[in-house]
C-alpha cells in the first residue's frame, strides 16, 4: 500500500498556497476599491479648485474670494497642479518639489515634463472666461494616491520574502534535524552490531581451529555470514561519521556488488553489465557505502519485477567530471505522480517496508559522494531506470 504521508503533505501545501492566493487576492481588490474612492476624491477637489479659481477670476475681491481663496485654493496640499494659459504657459503650479537653485529655463523645462507626465493621466480641466479667455488646470494622482496604488503589491513581494526566508529556514532546520537522526541512528546501529559481531568472530576463529570441524561447510557459511555483517556494520560506521572517498575501478566495484547481488537472489532475474569507457577509469566512491547504493536500487528493482525479469547496469563518461552509472529495471515503473516521492523517507509502495532504502541511497550519494541520484526514465508497465552521478 502506497504510503498517504506525502499526498497529505502535498495537500497540505495545496491548501496553504490557495489560502495565501485568496488573502493576497482579496487585499489587492480591496485596495483598489480604496484607490478609486481616493482617485473620486481627488478628482472632485481638482473640479472644485476650477470652480473656485474660475470665482475668484470673475469676482470682486470681499469675504466670499477671500473664503474660496483660503479654503479651496490654498487647502489643496497634496494634489500636484499647473494653472497654464490656452497656449499651455506655465501661469502657476502647486504642490512640486522643484531643485533649488536653478534657472527659469530649467524650472520650465521641468514644470514641461510635468505637463506631459499629467496629460498622460487625466485630461486636462478647461477654465473659460469671458471674451475668449481660458486656463487649463493640468494635474496628477497624488503622492498618497500612487503609494496607495503600489502598496498591496509591495505587501505581496514582502510577504512572499518573508515567506520564502521562513521556507528556507525551517527546511534547513529540518534537514539538520533529519541529518542529527541519520547520524545517530547509523552510529547507534553500528554500536549495536559491534558486541554480538565480536562474539561471531569468537566463535568462528574457534570452530575453524577445532578439528573436529574442520571439514564442515558450515563453518564457512558462518565465515561468510560474519564477513557480510562486518561489511553492513562499516557502512553504518560510514554513515555515522565521515566517509573517506578515494579513487576506486568504478566498474570492478559494481561487478563486485551485482555479483553478490546474483548468488543470493532468483535466478530468474539476469543481471548484465556494460561500460562505455576504458575499464581502468576510476570515480571516487567509498566502496563499502558505494556497494550498499546498489544493492539498495537493485533489491528495489527486483521487489518491483516480483522476483522475474533483467537489470541492466549501464556505465558511461558525463562530460569531463562525471561517471553515469544507469541501473534499469522491467518492473512495475513509476507513476509520474510519485516520481517527487520515490526518495523521501518513509515513501513504499511494499506493505512490509520502511521506505528508507532510496532515501537512505540518496543520501549517500549526494552527501558523502558530492555525486547526484534521481530517476532517469520510468514508464508504468515497463520498467525504471536510476541514474547515479559520480565525480572522476
Amino acid at each position: 500500500m502506497i504510503s498517504t504521508l506525502y499526498n497529505q503533505k502535498a495537500r497540505i501545501k495545496l491548501v496553504i498556497v490557495m489560502v495565501a492566493l485568496l488573502i493576497g487576492a482579496a487585499t489587492v481588490v480591496y485596495t483598489n476599491i480604496l484607490v478609486q474612492k481616493v482617485a473620486e476624491r481627488e478628482q472632485q477637489l481638482i473640479d472644485i479648485y476650477a470652480k473656485g479659481l474660475r470665482f475668484m477670476v470673475g469676482s470682486e475681491t470681499d469675504d466670499n474670494t477671500v473664503f474660496i481663496q483660503e479654503e479651496i485654493i490654498e487647502a489643496n496640499k497634496s494634489v500636484p497642479v499647473i494653472l497654464t494659459d490656452g497656449e499651455e504657459n506655465v501661469m502657476d503650479y502647486k504642490n512640486f518639489r522643484l531643485p533649488e537653485n536653478i534657472t527659469e529655463e530649467k524650472k520650465a523645462e521641468l514644470l514641461r515634463k510635468e505637463i506631459a507626465e499629467m496629460k498622460a493621466q487625466h485630461q486636462p480641466i478647461l477654465v473659460e472666461f469671458g471674451e475668449g479667455f481660458k486656463n487649463y488646470i493640468f494635474y496628477k494622482d497624488s503622492t498618497l494616491l500612487t503609494q496607495l496604488r503600489y502598496y498591496p503589491y509591495v505587501q505581496l513581494t514582502v510577504m512572499a520574502c518573508f515567506a520564502l526566508m521562513a521556507y528556507f529556514a525551517f527546511s534547513y532546520s529540518r534537514k539538520a534535524e533529519q541529518n542529527r537522526v541519520w547520524v545517530g541512528l547509523a552510529k547507534e546501529t553500528a554500536h549495536q552490531l559491534g558486541t554480538p559481531l565480536s562474539s561471531l568472530m569468537a566463535w568462528y576463529e574457534y570452530l575453524r581451529s577445532s578439528p573436529k570441524f574442520e571439514h564442515e561447510p558450515i563453518v564457512e557459511e558462518l565465515g561468510k555470514d560474519v564477513r557480510r555483517l562486518e561489511i553492513i556494520t562499516e557502512r553504518f560506521s560510514n554513515i555515522g561519521s565521515v566517509p573517506v572517498v578515494k579513487d576506486e575501478n568504478i566498474l570492478k566495484v559494481t561487478e563486485k556488488a551485482l555479483s553478490y547481488l546474483k548468488s543470493r537472489v532468483s535466478q530468474k532475474v539476469v543481471f548484465s553489465l556494460h561500460a562505455d569507457f576504458p575499464s581502468h577509469i576510476p570515480a571516487k566512491v567509498n566502496i563499502p557505502l558505494y556497494e550498499w547504493v546498489v544493492e539498495n536500487i537493485c533489491k528495489n528493482a527486483i521487489d518491483a519485477m516480483d522476483g522475474k525479469g533483467s537489470i541492466d547496469v549501464n556505465l558511461s563518461l558525463h562530460g569531463k567530471n562525471f561517471i553515469a552509472i544507469d541501473i534499469k529495471d522491467t518492473g512495475k515503473g513509476i507513476p509520474k505522480n510519485m516520481l517527487d516521492n520515490v526518495f523521501m523517507p518513509g515513501y513504499t509502495t511494499k506493505k512490509r517496508g520502511w521506505g528508507l532504502g532510496l532515501a537512505l541511497a540518496k543520501r549517500i550519494i549526494e552527501n558523502y559522494h558530492s555525486g547526484k541520484l534521481f530517476v532517469k526514465w520510468s514508464e508504468v508497465g515497463k520498467g525504471t531506470t536510476f541514474r547515479i552521478m559520480l565525480p572522476r
